[in-house]
């Protein structure tokens, strides 16, 4: 039996426009600088990309900062809109780009939990029979009433990453989240994300942890300058990006 391409991204491209003003020369400066207009530079984020992911597959993607990793999940999430291609998506999308984002500090954690899940498509009965499963595996049992702005950084990421994983997604944009919480916390977490992918949900995970990437994704793809520089087995495309970074490195000091 086909397995669903539950992600399918065809020669997507993304770029931004920057603003800056331009150096003036001595005579120039006496002008008035209301008269300044903004000057505008176009920056390729992504450049031409094209992969697939299959239901129930983990896809680790890596590259240098500013590579357009994070600009390919916001594309995929529907928060940016690519300048040409096209991105096909085959169900429910919960993005854990930044997490915390979309929660309210002044709500207890306990609104938050109805708040979140409500945006994410769960009917309040249905919320309600998970909201002590929520709290539990988030470790925060105890604060339910607790107004979110009292708590830690860690325990507003651990409440984000719970919410998400009861909220039966089947497709999980995940930025970085192997950073959230204690060796226990990550353990569970990695647990609950297998469980997902067994019931066919799909999984891109942006890092640069690379030996998870060696270790838990089924394929890796390496960005590279907004460009797909590699795709397949993750040793072999760890081994490649590694390569290229210690080639750059000893470039850079021989300069």
């Amino acid at each position: 039996m086909e397995k669903i391409k539950r992600i399918i991204v065809q020669d997507v491209s993304k770029k931004f426009k920057l603003g800056f003003r331009r150096r003036k020369k001595m005579f120039a400066r006496f002008h008035s600088s209301l008269s300044e207009k903004k000057q505008k530079k176009a920056v390729i984020s992504l450049n031409n990309i094209s992969f697939s992911a299959d239901a129930g597959e983990l896809i680790g993607i890596i590259g240098g900062n500013g590579s357009g990793k994070s600009t390919l999940l916001r594309i995929i999430a529907g928060i940016y809109a690519p300048n040409s291609g096209k991105v096909i998506t085959r169900g429910k999308i919960i993005s854990l780009i930044n997490l915390g984002s979309g929660m309210e500090d002044r709500l207890s954690m306990k609104d938050n939990i109805y708040l979140c899940c409500a945006l994410f498509g769960l009917a309040r009965k249905t919320i309600t029979s998970r909201l002590s499963s929520i709290a539990e595996f988030a470790e925060l049992g105890e604060f339910m009433e607790t107004k979110l702005y009292q708590f830690s950084s860690g325990m507003s990421q651990r409440l984000a990453f719970s919410i998400a994983m009861h909220c039966n997604p089947e497709i999980l944009l995940l930025d970085e989240v192997f950073e959230v919480g204690d060796e226990s916390f990550k353990k569970k977490s990695e647990e609950k994300l297998k469980e997902l992918l067994k019931k066919g949900a799909t999984i891109l995970l942006v890092t640069h942890d690379l030996e998870a990437v060696k270790d838990r994704s089924d394929r890796a793809i390496w960005i590279n300058e907004g460009r797909i520089e590699k795709i397949g087995e993750p040793k072999k495309v760890v081994a490649s990006y590694m390569k290229s970074t210690k080639d750059n490195s000893k470039a850079s000091i021989h300069e």
